[in-house]
Order: structure tokens, then sequence, then C-alpha cells
């Protein structure tokens, strides 16, 4: 079956969208699950299981919980407009507690134990590296939400959030042209994707935008003491601080920065990692004026993000937020049933087969595409932060094909 757009359904209209799924049965002829199955996966005629894979707790909780809302939501939309193949979705979420070994441990569990048709899950790279061999040994499938180093491709894994020449080289062409920035500070959390990041940043600062690295600095994850980094900043002056720092350190560095008078009037910023979830915590005040690369911000402006601002905030009260990865997030599931409708199956291998060239034409940043490399051509936006949290949308790009492996910068 042809990849089916994304329906979003207000809360409201769930509980009469259920009565759908009989219609849906009857639509794919309720087909027997050995037919559509055979590979040993938790499939029976009435349901189908999957995974969810978060940090639920610990540092990455800040970044992670938007991710698992939604998932959860695209899935309750899946159900009650009939389900997959006739079948109801049911979840088993684990938490990867932050701990990448414990990442390891639970996916292990969700593909051995539980054989779950697919998994939704992960944030950070160091715990999408611990647990991809899993994954590649026991043959399951992944869709990993965060934008990301590159510099990876696996048969297991669908990644629905940008690689580096989506986001930082766009990112970095932006702000130089923009603000004619010569000088940059790069700043990151200490593992695998601030790092990699960096690296293939400071090559293009270096070899194409004929800049200057003139710090660069790594600190643990949790690390909430950024005063020495910070008299850094003002003593070298840089054009752009170029900030990878993730999860709850976020909120201790933005904090401090304001309290020491370094400001998007005295100073330009520019952040791969900081979403409207994070914002929440750190405050839109203390970060009003910098601004992030992405390819999704709340604000936008489309019939697709409307409804699904809509029913996310009909699910998780009017308070909630959402940012990149959890938009990225709700796409894994809807481009999960567009490929396993498409394959006529939930084997992995056939799922796998059918994933390039699903498309959705309804995603709320727009239009997505999966590439033969398994990653999604996306937008590169420029979102400036607002005093509400919210983000201001000051540059858009046309759509970019994902290259994961980019020439010069491996």
């Amino acid at each position: 079956m042809d990849s089916q757009p994304i329906r979003l359904l207000p809360r409201r209209l769930a509980v009469g969208a259920a009565t759908l799924s009989l219609l849906a049965a009857s639509l794919f002829g309720q087909v027997a699950s050995a037919e559509v199955n055979s590979t040993g996966l938790a499939v029976t005629d009435s349901e189908v299981t999957v995974g969810i894979l978060h940090s639920a707790t610990g540092t990455m909780a800040i970044s992670e919980t938007g991710s698992i809302q939604a998932e959860r939501l695209a899935i309750e939309q899946i159900n009650a407009s009939g389900g997959v193949l006739g079948r109801q979705i049911k979840v088993i979420q684990e938490d990867g507690a932050s701990d990448w070994p414990t990442f390891a441990e639970k996916a292990r569990k969700l593909l051995v134990n539980d054989k779950v048709a697919t998994v939704f899950g992960c944030w950070t790279s160091a715990s999408r590296k611990a647990v991809l061999p899993v994954f590649e040994r026991e043959n399951g499938l992944l869709y990993y939400p965060t934008f990301y180093e590159g510099l990876e491709q696996s048969k297991n894994v669908i990644y629905t959030g940008q690689e580096a020449t989506q986001q930082i080289l766009a990112g970095l062409d932006w702000v130089a042209k923009e603000k004619e920035a010569k000088t940059f500070y790069l700043i990151g959390s200490d593992y695998i994707w601030p790092r990699t990041s960096m690296k293939i940043a400071r090559k293009h600062i270096e070899s194409v935008l004929g800049g200057k690295v003139v710090g660069e600095e790594y600190y643990p994850l949790g690390n909430t003491q950024f005063g020495s980094l910070i008299n850094k900043i003002k003593l070298r002056k840089p054009d752009v601080v170029f900030a990878a720092v993730v999860g709850g350190s976020n909120v201790a560095f933005y904090k401090q920065m304001k309290a020491a008078g370094v400001t998007a009037d005295k100073q330009t910023l520019l952040t791969l990692s900081v979403t409207e979830d994070e914002l929440l915590g750190i405050g839109g005040e203390n970060m009003e004026g910098f601004y992030a690369s992405m390819k999704y911000f709340q604000s936008l402006d489309n019939p697709n993000n409307t409804a699904f601002v809509e029913a996310f905030k009909a699910k998780y009260g009017k308070d909630a937020v959402i940012g990149d990865v959890t938009q990225a997030a709700y796409l894994g599931p809807w481009l999960w049933k567009a490929a396993v409708e498409k394959a006529g199956s939930f084997d992995i291998d056939k799922v796998v087969a059918a994933s390039p060239s699903i498309e959705l034409t309804s995603a709320p940043e727009g239009y997505v595409k999966v590439h033969d490399n398994h990653h999604l051509w996306s937008k590169t936006r420029i979102g400036e932060v607002q005093k509400d949290g919210q983000f201001k949308v000051v540059f858009e790009s046309d759509l970019i094909e994902p290259n994961p492996f980019p020439k010069g910068y491996q």
C-alpha cells in the first residue's frame, strides 16, 4: 500500500475515531499474522507490540520527555484511526536513565525478550552508538529522532532528525553571512555528538568560511559550573559562540551567561541543541535574542503544524511545548506505519526495503521523504529565541538532501 499522509486528530475526536479500527480491519482484510510476520515478532491478529526507549530519568530527561510524549501521541492517533494493517499498537516503554550501558541492556530486552516489531528511541549519539550493535546483531529496527553528527548509516536505523550538513554547515553559512562572522568559540558537552559536530564545524569555519576558531571546550554531561568558560568568552570576544551543550547543563550555562552580562545585544550565539523543551527549564528571558539551527520550531505557521500543536496541547496541557526532536520523534510511528503498509508485512527486512521513498506530505515541519541512506530530506531553519520561550523563524532553506558522509569532513 502507498504511504499514508498524517491525519491529526484533536482529542475530542479520538474516541469517535477509534471506531474506525473495525473499518480498517475490513479495509486491510485482517490479514492473518502468519502472513505478515514470519520472524517471530510480537504480532497477533489484533495487536502489534513496539518499544519506546528514552531517558525518563537522569540529566537527559529534560530533553527526552518530549520524544516520549510525541511517540505516544502518534501511536494513540494511529490506533484511533485503525492501527497498522488492522492491528492496534501496544507499547512497552523502557527507561535508558541517561546511562549508555542501560540503553544497550534495555534495547536487548525489547528485541530479544519482548520481540517488538520496532523501537522508537534514544536521544544522544552515545546512547545510539551503545544500542546500534544490538539492533544490528538482533536485526531490529530503530527510529532515531535527534539531530546528530552524521558519519553513520545502518540498515537497522531510520534517522528522522537532521545530520550535520543539514544543520551545522547550513547554520554556520547563515551566521557567517548574516553577522559577517569571522571568529568562533566552540563549546559542547563531552561526548560523541558535540565533539564530532565541532570537528566538522572547525573544518567548515577554517576551510570554507575562511574564519578562525578562537576557543574550543567540552564539559561533562550534567556539569553546572561555567564561570571559567564565560570569562574566556568575554576575554576573547568571538563574533559567534557556537554551542552544543545538552541536557540539564543548559539551564546552568544560559542562566550564568545572563548573570555575567553575556546577552544577545553584546554577543551572537548560535546553538545546535536548545529547543523549546530545554527553554522550559532555561527560561526564554535568559536566552532572548540568541539563535538556534533546527529543522522545526513550534511557531511554524502551516496547517499541518497548527493541527499537531493543537493535538499535543490537548493531550499534555496548554503549557506543553514542542521542540525539534519532539517533532522528529512524532514522525517515527507514522513513517513506520507507512513502510509496514507499503510492505504489507511487519517483517524487519521487508519494512526496511519499503522505507526509501516513503514520504509524508502532512508532517508538522512540512514535507519529509526517506532517502536511500535512511535519513530524511528536510529544511534548515534558524530561529531567534523570544522572551516567551518560543522562536521567531528568521531563515528557511530549500529542501536539503541528506548526506551523512560529506566529502572532506570525515
